[in-house]
């Protein structure tokens, strides 16, 4: 009986829990189906008319001086490529590390796990300071381009990524890769047809964690590619409805669910994914 009693007190708590969490997205729905006026005049309640969505929604989309669809791809670019090298260049780095049993290979991944508790804070002045010294010492643009972001993004993102991947990896059989070596293959095909495959769950895992932090990550951009550049994120773009004296509520909570829906559909199709890649890494 007591059990029962606490099993429903646990349920009633996460039931309020979700409902607590969900209110500021309800909240950007609604708002998101408003003019300016009357999310002055009512933010709590729901829309008069569903369809001032639709309108907000081209009104963005229109908007020159904001560049949505612009700031759309420059997201979509620089979340596909730093998430391709973060995951490519951090599970080939924890298969090294994992199967290289030495004190260099042990200290360079304890390396990697302290950095994850270096705030990002104490590091992004000096980062943007060396950006702009590389950028004029070897002419590659890394300030106010794709290219110094995606690094900067694979820099930031290895840390966690390799300790992950190298947490999972300790689970695979070393005979199995012995057994491709023996019927030929190089490490480099025994990496992408053996081991790769196998690393499946939590490589979804790591796509998701990294990719919600890209999409929605501002200060970053901020720093290295600024406002009023061409190369401007979702985040950048959203910033600019917040005006220091005139701020169009309305549009900016359409941009804030337009932003909102891509990342999202992301989660809910590989959510499945996520517990069982953090899990099963941690089986051995």
């Amino acid at each position: 009986m007591n059990s029962k009693i606490t099993r429903n007190i646990m349920e009633i708590f996460a039931i309020t829990l979700v409902a607590f969490f969900m209110v500021p997205l309800v909240l950007v729905v609604f708002n998101a189906a408003k003019g300016n006026n009357e999310i002055i005049a009512s933010p709590l309640s729901a829309p008069q008319n569903w369809m001032n969505l639709v309108d907000n929604v081209v009104n963005i989309w229109n908007n020159p001086n904001i560049r949505y669809s612009q700031a759309l791809f420059n997201s979509v670019i620089v979340t596909f490529f730093s998430l391709a090298g973060i995951t490519i260049s951090s599970a080939m780095a924890a298969w090294v590390l994992v199967r290289t049993k030495t004190k260099v290979s042990m200290a360079i991944f304890m390396m990697f796990v302290a950095a994850m508790v270096i705030p990002f804070q104490v590091v992004m002045f000096p980062m943007v300071k060396w950006f702009g010294i590389v950028q004029s010492w070897i002419g590659i643009p890394m300030l106010r381009s794709y290219f110094g972001i995606i690094i900067a993004y694979m820099g930031f993102g290895s840390s966690l990524s390799i300790f992950m991947f190298h947490g999972f990896m300790k689970s695979i059989p070393l005979d199995i890769e012995e057994a491709a070596y023996i019927d030929g293959c190089s490490k480099f095909k025994t990496f992408f047809l053996i081991v790769l495959p196998i690393l499946k769950p939590i490589y979804v895992t790591i796509l998701i964690l990294n990719g919600i932090w890209i999409w929605n990550d501002f200060l970053l951009p901020m720093l290295l590619l600024g406002k009023g550049t061409p190369v401007q994120t979702i985040p950048l773009a959203v910033n600019n409805f917040a005006g220091a004296f005139v701020t169009s509520y309305d549009l900016l909570m359409t941009a804030i669910l337009m932003a909102l829906i891509p990342v999202v559909f992301f989660f809910i199709s590989a959510q499945k994914y996520i517990i069982k890649g953090m899990v099963e890494g941690s089986v051995k």
